[in-house]
């Protein structure tokens, strides 16, 4: 059936085998990421809750490198200690929430780390969506060309035989359904990432929130 086809419904084939092939590539990357940084989200999330100092568990991230709220653990834990230092270096008897901004500037750190992590887990989706919204249209172009080349025919040959009208029905039915088979999948793996990405995000909110809450009880106002 592909063999039979014209070159325009080929070009249009081929088109949609990439957006195919692409699009599963993606999703299984995105399975397999989202799945480790859930998990060592959750590791992370234990192990932070039951450790007594920051400085222990900054010494045992590499535990969890895939889970995103290591990294906003870093950026805020390494915007305290330079809180930290300069407060000691100048003597100032006043806290570090006064202190260049304090609290300001680790909250405006998280929100930094939050972003770029955002960033990375939405990377690629952009190509699930423009698959699962183009590919069907795509296909409709190859069906729509199909049936003008049936039409074509039954105008040279004045017969519209099953003969002469079959080869452009299946550049048709072609062309129509390999648009779905490669829109499906990338509309189904982006609502699902989608959505799992939304809950790391609101972890990772979550944790902004707690890790503030912790820097002002137990290190402003000293």
């Amino acid at each position: 059936m592909f063999a039979s086809t014209g070159l325009v419904v080929k070009l249009v084939l081929f088109l949609l085998l990439y957006f195919s092939v692409v699009s599963w590539g993606i999703i299984f990357y995105k399975l397999l990421q989202v799945s480790r940084a859930n998990g060592a989200s959750e590791r992370f999330l234990e192990f932070f809750w039951k450790a007594k100092r920051f400085d222990a568990i900054s010494g045992q991230l590499d535990r969890f490198t895939n889970s995103p709220l290591t990294v906003l653990f870093q950026e805020g834990y390494g915007e305290l200690k330079k809180l930290q230092e300069k407060v000691e270096e100048k003597a100032d008897p006043n806290s570090i929430s006064t202190d260049l901004g304090g609290i300001d500037n680790i909250a405006r750190a998280l929100r930094r780390a939050t972003t770029s992590e955002i960033t990375r887990l939405e990377k690629y989706l952009t190509f699930l969506a423009t698959t699962g919204a183009t590919a069907p249209f795509i296909g409709l172009f190859g069906t729509v060309w199909g049936i003008m080349t049936a039409f074509e025919k039954i105008g040279q040959t004045g017969s519209a035989s099953l003969a002469v009208v079959a080869p452009g029905i299946a550049e048709a039915l072609i062309a129509t359904a390999i648009g779905l088979v490669a829109a499906i999948p990338a509309v189904m793996g982006y609502n699902h990432f989608q959505h799992k990405i939304k809950v790391l995000i609101s972890e990772m909110d979550s944790f902004s929130t707690e890790f503030l809450n912790i820097v002002q009880r137990n290190f402003a106002g000293r």
